[in-house]
């Protein structure tokens, strides 16, 4: 092999990468699939559940960890002919409180589990604070989670997200875990769409649809979200372009981004031009 055809390290390294994001089996860490989005009611939930029909349909074993499904029959109906993994029970404050059972479903070991709402903080007495910490373990266990997450619950797009809403967001999620997942699934509907969506009452129930309408969900605010959860799925896109690239010894960028082209009169080439054009 000569010198030009030899891969550089960094394909090399790349190369790895892209053969590690292959389907691994459970007794390799667990593949993590988010679904993603910009608010509340664009139909994360809807999708993971969508999504896991079809795993079973095709003979994997999934289970539900925890799915939350907002008083919507339309998701509560996708939740039939899945094994559910049973919460488990916390009294907190004279009040009973319904957590994600992750030692249970650790002993139950499934191919898939889903465990909804990435942010959630877990009530006292739970092995770890926040959820994504559970959701670590059963990755570090050999298995595959599927999980949803909205774009504010990112930790460093915090400030961003009160600036532009007035809303501060406190369950937050590390930046490490979306550079961890291996596949980001976005779901996205219009603004309008969300707003109406709400005013029907398909996202929160009347009382809290009202107050959500006069605070976080104003168009303005969702406009800016939205943007902010697309550039970071097209992060995340690109990533695994320059993964496929380099893994594919292929030294050139390829053009899937938009090109700059630089024009520059006879002018600008003669030594000691001032660049301005002669008259």
């Amino acid at each position: 092999m000569s010198h030009q055809e030899r891969p550089s390290p960094e394909q090399m390294l790349a190369r790895i990468r892209s053969d590690a994001s292959a389907p691994v089996t459970t007794t390799a860490g667990g593949q993590l699939r988010l679904f993603f989005g910009y608010a509340a009611g664009v139909g994360k939930t809807y999708a993971m559940l969508q999504a896991a029909q079809t795993l079973k349909r095709e003979g994997h074993d999934v289970v539900i960890g925890y799915v939350e499904p907002h008083e919507r029959p339309e998701t509560q109906a996708l939740t039939e002919g899945l094994e559910s993994i049973p919460c488990q029970t916390i009294l907190y404050r004279g009040s009973t409180l319904k957590e994600f059972d992750l030692d249970a479903t650790l002993a139950r070991k499934p191919e898939y589990v889903l465990v909804d709402e990435l942010a959630h903080s877990n009530a006292s007495g739970c092995r770890h604070l926040k959820r994504w910490q559970d959701v670590e373990e059963l990755l570090a266990a050999g298995i595959h989670v599927f999980t949803t997450l909205n774009v504010q619950h990112i930790e460093s797009l915090n400030d961003v997200v009160s600036e532009i809403s007035g809303v501060h967001v406190r369950e937050t999620v590390p930046d490490a875990i979306l550079q961890r997942a291996d596949e980001i699934t976005l779901i996205d509907v219009s603004p309008d769409e969300l707003l109406e969506r709400l005013r029907q009452g398909k996202v929160y129930v009347p009382q809290q649809a009202a107050f959500a309408l006069e605070r976080f969900f104003r168009k303005n605010n969702l406009v800016a979200l939205r943007e902010m959860a697309l550039r970071r799925a097209a992060d995340h896109v690109h990533d695994d372009v320059e993964v496929a690239r380099l893994g594919s010894a292929a030294n050139r960028p390829w053009p899937t981004n938009e090109r700059l082209l630089v024009c520059g009169g006879p002018s600008l080439l003669r030594p000691g031009s001032s660049g301005r054009p002669s008259d």
